[in-house]
């Protein structure tokens, strides 16, 4: 069991740790968004130059590793998930030589470095599709890419009626170099992010190239943007997207492989040679993937002879309950040692609705918009509310509970942090920070909410920047203004608002994750009956017991010293919606 805290290592044990080729099995990810951290230079972007500068800040906190959304260069299309160079740095956030030095700064707290990559598509800024667009029908600037001829008398139709997932068809029709009418280009997600097509050699030489590059400046290890697409089988004749939905499991998607562009088995061959590049480093550079797929396939993902490690999305999308918390951490912890891997745990990230929002709405969708969980469309259970119809509603106030949101928050957190596995934290969260909704349309970024109107309200909202303290132009975050509008209440969730405030959401973290440091032990997680059935108790090896108590009314702890708490105890009981770690003296 190690005892020593992040902040107090000393070299010999910092360089022991960076050493440990299993480092990520239990680490705790900080997942930072670049343009919403730390603004540097004033430009009311965050920058490299900031994260750089908040290292001590990251090393207070206790993480083990931070993630990092794209840095590189991009029109932000979508959030730089549209990527013009995948070797290079966005020259509004920096330069190489300032990734170097975050990169040494981060190393030398102690603390790894995840990128992500983004394969599945580029931007339509990058050379290869520039160069795609100035090419013949059939060139093999066009095959670096998916092209296809369109349907009608005389192609006006696209290949297939499929739709993209940010709205409107997932094709886009171009003009050929002699001004016709030309061959339509597929884009799962905007318009100005062309997929690759995978099956081109070209293709797979240069991601190896690219993961050797950023393996070689230092980066530990990869996250991987939609790990389930990239590979396709888009032979004639295409199936009509009724027949795709017919055949889906709801919202999880096929269980063979055999949809057309998500999830294919062939992906994983991709993922073969990966492995193979980062077992070249030692320590081997670590990899998860970002797969939404049925849980029966997310093995494959997780393979020690693949990526590694995969996210398990499966409490991010439940409700705040007892039975469906139990249910989703035995299943995954029984896959985990099925595949080798270990597990992984989530709560908030750039994609989803903050977590202290989720739970301070109605279980299972807004009473204003209706259900907007993410059902099966099969007629199976609902997934968990996920606050895209209370947004869509106009946020109506009287809805949102949130002081009820915060304290379940705290108490889902606390929870994580006691699993076997890694925990992967979103920016802010250890703030307590809640979705922002109050974002005038005219100042939203999101292509999903542009081109899905009346369907998608975007992300923007998980994306305001940070407040670091409680006055200024931007709340901290920089000498100008924030690239999103931060709400006043901002105030009073700033970081040196809380720092050294006990009972803080930030503090309640920092003590939280030293203490897992200290208690971090074997793999193993046991169950212990309560009798109640709105109270999970667990236990793992050396004494370490969490217990949380979903319902309303006060319950007995087991014996021992409660060392941390989401919340007071009351008359030394857990009140509601609180967890409590105790470390029995035994």
């Amino acid at each position: 069991m190690s005892t020593t805290p992040l902040a107090t290592l000393t070299d010999a044990q910092r360089s022991a740790r960076m050493a440990d080729p299993k480092w990520w099995r239990q680490a705790a990810v900080y997942q930072i968004y670049p343009r919403s951290f730390y603004d540097a230079n004033g430009d009311g972007l965050g920058d490299l130059k900031g994260i750089t500068a908040k290292v001590p800040y990251l090393q207070e906190l206790g993480i083990d590793a931070v993630w990092l959304s794209p840095f590189y260069p991009s029109a932000l299309a979508d959030g730089g998930y549209d990527v013009d160079d995948y070797r290079n740095v966005d020259p509004k956030l920096g330069t190489l030589e300032d990734f170097d030095e975050m990169a040494a700064t981060l190393h030398a707290a102690g603390i790894k470095l995840v990128v992500d990559i983004v394969p599945n598509h580029s931007s339509d800024r990058h050379e290869w599709f520039k160069e795609a667009l100035a090419s013949p029908k059939g060139s093999a600037a066009r095959d670096r890419y998916i092209f296809r001829d369109g349907r009608g008398e005389n192609g006006e139709l696209p290949p297939s009626d499929w739709d993209s997932v940010f709205g409107g068809p997932i094709w886009e029709r171009i003009t050929e170099p002699d001004g016709t009418p030309g061959q339509w280009y597929m884009h799962i997600f905007a318009k100005e992010q062309p997929d690759f097509n995978w099956e081109n050699p070209e293709i797979r030489e240069d991601f190896l190239k690219t993961l050797r590059f950023w393996s070689d400046r230092g980066v530990d290890g990869f996250r991987i943007d939609v790990a389930h697409g990239m590979a396709k089988d888009l032979s004639e004749p295409m199936p009509m997207k009724a027949d795709l939905e017919a055949r889906a499991h709801g919202t999880d998607g096929f269980t063979d492989g055999s949809h057309p562009f998500w999830d294919r088995d062939e992906v994983h061959e991709v993922y073969a040679e990966w492995r193979k590049l980062f077992n070249e480093y030692n320590p081997p550079r670590t990899a998860v993937a970002e797969a939404w797929v049925h849980e029966s396939r997310r093995a494959r993902y997780a393979s020690p002879e693949g990526l590694g490690q995969a996210f398990n999305f499966d409490l991010l999308q439940s409700d705040f309950d007892a039975s469906s918390f139990r249910k989703i951490i035995t299943d995954n912890l029984v896959a985990a040692k099925e595949s080798g891997a270990s597990s992984t745990w989530v709560f908030s990230n750039h994609d989803v609705v903050r977590h202290a929002t989720r739970y301070g709405l109605p279980k299972g969708g807004s009473t204003a918009q209706g259900t907007n969980a993410a059902q099966d469309v099969t007629g199976g259970e609902p997934k968990g509310q996920d606050g895209k119809g209370w947004l869509l509603a106009g946020a109506p106030a009287e809805e949102l509970d949130v002081e009820l949101g915060l304290r379940r928050a705290r108490a889902a957190t606390l929870l994580l942090l006691a699993l076997p596995g890694s925990a992967y934290l979103y920016q802010g969260e250890e703030l307590g920070l809640r979705e922002v909704a109050e974002i005038p349309d005219s100042e939203r970024q999101d292509p999903s909410f542009f081109r899905n109107k009346g369907v998608e309200i975007g992300r923007d909202g998980c994306r305001v920047p940070l407040p670091w303290t409680p006055d200024g132009s931007s709340f901290g975050f920089g000498a100008g203004s924030a690239h999103l509008p931060q709400p006043a209440w901002f105030a009073d969730y700033a970081v040196s608002t809380q720092e050294g405030v006990e009972g803080s959401t930030l503090e309640l973290y920092r003590k939280a994750l030293r203490l897992r440091s200290e208690l971090q032990t074997d793999e193993e997680l046991e169950w212990v009956e309560t009798g109640n059935h709105d109270v999970l108790h667990f236990s793992r090896p050396g004494g370490w017991h969490t217990v949380t108590n979903f319902g309303s009314d006060p319950v007995d702890l087991p014996e021992g010293e409660v060392v941390v708490s989401s919340g007071p105890l009351s008359d030394g009981k857990l009140p509601a919606d609180t967890t409590a770690w105790i470390v029995s003296k035994a």
